[in-house]
C-alpha cells in the first residue's frame, strides 16, 4: 500500500490518529473487503466507525473498528478471519513501515486478539501472516495466557524463522511489559521458558530484532533480577558483538 500523504504529520512524519484511525480507515478497509466479500456493508460500517470514533483515544479506535469489523462480518469467526487474511496484500520486506504504510492492519490484529482464543491454530496462522505486515505483539499476548505451553512451542519456530518480522514477534510478542499493552505474567515466577527463545535470538544481526530482545531482557531485569542476573552473566562471556550489543542496551 502507498502512503497516503494526508495522513502523515509533516512535522513528525506519523501517521495522524485522528485522521488515519477513523472515517477515512473504515473507508479503506471497506474497499478491500468488498471484492472478496460482497455482502459487506460498506456504508453501515463507515457510518457507525465514524460516528463512535468521536473523541476516543488511539487505542480505543482501534478497539472500535474492530469491533465494527466482527459486527458487519459473517458471524462465524474462522469465515470471517479467512476475508480479512485475504485482503492483507504483500509482506512488508523492510524493517520499518509497520505504524505507516501498513497502520491499517491494526484493527485485524485486534480483531483476532478480540475473538479467536477458541480458534487457537487459525488465530496463531493469522498472527503470523499480520506481522509480517504490521505486528501480532498485541495478538499473540490472550493465546500466550490462556495456552501458555502451546504460544511457546509456536514462539520457538519463530524464533528460528528465517523471516526477521517473526523472530521479533517471538521476543516482543511475550515481553512481560510490552508499552500499550496489559502485563503478561505468567512466567514472572519462572522465566526460564522466555528464557530459553531469548537465547535462540541472542546472536541476531538484524537491528530490529535485536532491539526486541534488549528491551525484553530490561523487562526481566526489573521483574525477576535473581534468575535475570543469571542470565545475564552467561551472555556477559560471549564474544559475540550481537549479544554484546543486546547486553548494552538492556542495562543502560
Amino acid at each position: 500500500m502507498k502512503k497516503n500523504n494526508d495522513l502523515i504529520k509533516p512535522d513528525t512524519g506519523r501517521i495522524s490518529i485522528t485522521k488515519a484511525f477513523g472515517k477515512n480507515l473504515a473507508i479503506l478497509l471497506s474497499e478491500k473487503i468488498m471484492p472478496v466479500y460482497k455482502n459487506f456493508d460498506s456504508k453501515s460500517f463507515i457510518r457507525s466507525v465514524e460516528k463512535k470514533v468521536v473523541n476516543k483515544r488511539y487505542t480505543e479506535r482501534i478497539d472500535i473498528i474492530a469491533e465494527e469489523l466482527k459486527a458487519h462480518l459473517p458471524p462465524e469467526y474462522t469465515v470471517a478471519l479467512s476475508i480479512l487474511m485475504q485482503i492483507l496484500g504483500p509482506e512488508n520486506e523492510s524493517e520499518t513501515g509497520m505504524f505507516t504504510n501498513f497502520y491499517w492492519i491494526m484493527p485485524i490484529g485486534k480483531f483476532v486478539e478480540k475473538n479467536g482464543l477458541n480458534s487457537f491454530n487459525e488465530s496463531i496462522k493469522a498472527i503470523e501472516e499480520i506481522t509480517k505486515r504490521n505486528t501480532g505483539e498485541y495478538a499473540i499476548r490472550p493465546y500466550a495466557r490462556h495456552y501458555p505451553k502451546k504460544t511457546l512451542r509456536v514462539c520457538i519456530k519463530w524464533a528460528k524463522s528465517n523471516n526477521f518480522h517473526l523472530r521479533r514477534l517471538a521476543s516482543e510478542g511475550l515481553r512481560p511489559k510490552l508499552p500499550w499493552a496489559t502485563k503478561l505474567e505468567t512466567w514472572n515466577e519462572d522465566p526460564k521458558p522466555i528464557f530459553e527463545i531469548l537465547n535462540i535470538l541472542k546472536e541476531d544481526e538484524v537491528k530490529f530484532v535485536k532491539k526486541s530482545v534488549a528491551n525484553h531482557l530490561r523487562d526481566w531485569i526489573k521483574i525477576n533480577p535473581r534468575e535475570t542476573n543469571k542470565l545475564v552473566k552467561e551472555w556477559s562471556k560471549s564474544d559475540n558483538e550481537n549479544t554484546k550489543w543486546i547486553l548494552k542496551h538492556a542495562q543502560r
